[in-house]
């Protein structure tokens, strides 16, 4: 067994007040020595976070202690160390940006827990819809699924009419870990879809009680290891190193801040061209150290572990 755990959560319900529960949270996180990524929002939760496995049990029973979180599903990942480097608990308007006019706490797509979507995705009359951003899907998606060339979800609404022939078909929306496909699947429903499901717990929860079965090349996730195994069954590589075209599921950000780009590189492409995506890119005069991993941390301004965003208004929304 591996001495820290990964925590993947979200939960729609309503925070009256929203800042104060930041500060709350962002207090319990520090006692308990997690870094991650957290969002709080006046519509619910939504959080990545490491840490011991003791401490996350703890932080995981203290979650569900409050009523308002009792029914969260946490996925739980073992690991060796850390997988963030910091820890941030921002206050936004949404827990997922989306923009999209839809309430997932009124209307839904219908959720499929991991074993019942892996006895429905190969019905002839069923379409997977992947919810994710481009990168994403670049370097995994379910075998046969609906893509979009998107980089967030609020590029769906010109996205929708893609698929808008297969509204006599059952839709299925999948995303990394459930989030994105509350919204999605509501919209979906707005649109006039109306058999619509979603993967619950998305492709992480599935891979970790199903085995990931039929899910090709790796699941990009939002922490310093990028991409992580779900397919445990018949695994395969689909990308291809974005500088010499070698299949490879290694992923990495582009060494050049100014770029940034999410794209799938070779070990020896990291090496020779020190972790960028273009020769323009190795060129940035800032460039950044490639220390092999293709991760880098962002340096937010005023913000301290301690204190957060104490610079903010607590009346005022982070954008």
């Amino acid at each position: 067994m591996k001495p820290y755990r990964v925590l993947l959560y979200y939960y729609y319900t309503p925070i009256a007040d929203a800042a104060a529960f930041r500060d709350e949270h962002h207090r319990l996180c520090l006692d308990l020595n997690l870094l991650g990524r957290i969002i709080v929002a006046p519509e619910g939760l939504n959080g990545t976070v490491s840490g011991l496995t003791a401490d996350c049990e703890a932080y995981m029973n203290a979650v569900k202690a409050d009523p308002r979180f009792a029914a969260i599903d946490f996925k739980v990942d073992e690991v060796e160390a850390h997988t963030f480097q910091k820890l941030h608990v921002r206050l936004k308007e949404e827990i997922v940006n989306s923009d999209l006019p839809v309430n997932p706490r009124e209307q839904t797509g219908i959720h499929l827990e991991p074993a019942e979507f892996r006895a429905m995705k190969n019905d002839p009359d069923v379409v997977l819809v992947d919810m994710r951003s481009n990168y994403e899907h670049t370097v995994g998606r379910f075998k046969g699924a609906v893509t979009f060339d998107m980089e967030n979800l609020r590029e769906l609404p010109d996205h929708v009419g893609e698929i808008a022939h297969l509204k006599d078909k059952k839709i299925i929306t999948y995303c990394t870990g459930g989030i994105k496909c509350e919204k999605a699947s509501a919209y979906l429903l707005s649109q006039g879809f109306e058999n619509v499901y979603q993967l619950h717990g998305g492709i992480i929860k599935y891979g970790l009680e199903e085995g990931g079965e039929d899910f090709d090349g790796q699941c990009y996730v939002f922490d310093n290891r990028l991409a992580v195994d779900v397919n445990a069954i018949n695994p395969t590589v689909i990308s291809t190193c974005h500088r010499c075209g070698t299949p490879t599921s290694r992923m990495i950000n582009c060494a050049s801040p100014a770029c940034n780009n999410h794209v799938p590189l070779c070990e020896a492409c990291g090496d020779t061209h020190a972790g960028t995506c273009t020769d323009d890119c190795k060129a940035d005069p800032q460039l950044r150290t490639y220390d092999g991993t293709g991760y880098y941390s962002k340096k937010p301004i005023g913000y301290s572990p301690g204190l957060g965003y104490r610079s903010m208004k607590r009346s005022e929304l982070a954008k």
